[in-house]
């Protein structure tokens, strides 16, 4: 069954027609203790078969354990997005709701090979030496959360120490309960620091290097 009705399918073909450069769906998957990840393997591969600009790379977690230690990922769902800005676009999860904006708007970035942020933040951020792991947990029917999910990964895509999550909450509870996320969309900052609710990117920059001056 197809996930996707005509009108989106059409939509779709139209936002990703033109662009520049080839992204490859990195994703990973499990055959236990994942419900969603057949879901999210068929949007997939609906998604793909939309622009030839897209590659689907499909792989299993467990039985290749080695291909996703070479990524980072330790869970699935998981999809990373890769291409000429690099592979630090992250979903876990499901991309669903309000959430599936945010992945097309991804890969434009990504294919572009930077994002649309403020010279403000490009001149904060242009010296960050530490590296940053940003992990954005959301809802999909969260009509807040797809502009700090927006946020984080324009971030991850135009510096190079930046790695940025969507976290999809109630798909990862015990990871949710870790980080105390009671409210969507949660921000956290180097599994430590973090803060509650979307914030302008001036606002959002300036927590991240909040959180650099406190563990520096």
């Amino acid at each position: 069954m197809e996930l996707l009705n005509e009108e989106v399918r059409s939509e779709i073909k139209r936002r990703l027609e033109f662009l520049p450069s080839e992204v490859k769906l990195v994703f990973f998957k499990q055959n236990l203790d994942c419900p969603t990840c057949e879901v999210v393997e068929s949007l997939l591969q609906e998604l793909a078969s939309l622009s030839s600009h897209l590659r689907l790379e499909i792989h299993n977690r467990l039985t290749e354990a080695e291909r996703a230690k070479e990524y980072g990922i330790d869970k699935a769902p998981a999809l990373i997005l890769e291409g000429p800005a690099g592979n630090r676009v992250r979903f876990y999860g499901l991309p669903g709701g309000y959430e599936f904006a945010s992945l097309l708007e991804a890969i434009n970035d990504i294919s572009v090979g930077h994002a649309d942020l403020s010279n403000e933040t490009k001149k904060s951020l242009s010296t960050l030496k530490t590296p940053i792991h940003i992990q954005v947990f959301v809802t999909p029917h969260c009509p807040y959360c797809p502009s700090a999910v927006r946020t984080a990964h324009k971030l991850a895509t135009s510096f190079p120490g930046i790695t940025a999550d969507m976290v999809e909450a109630e798909e990862f509870p015990e990871l949710s309960m870790k980080f105390g996320v009671s409210g969507v969309p949660k921000i956290i900052i180097n599994e430590k620091s973090g803060f509650d609710g979307a914030r302008p990117e001036s606002a959002f920059v300036s927590a991240i290097l909040e959180s650099v001056s406190a563990t520096g």
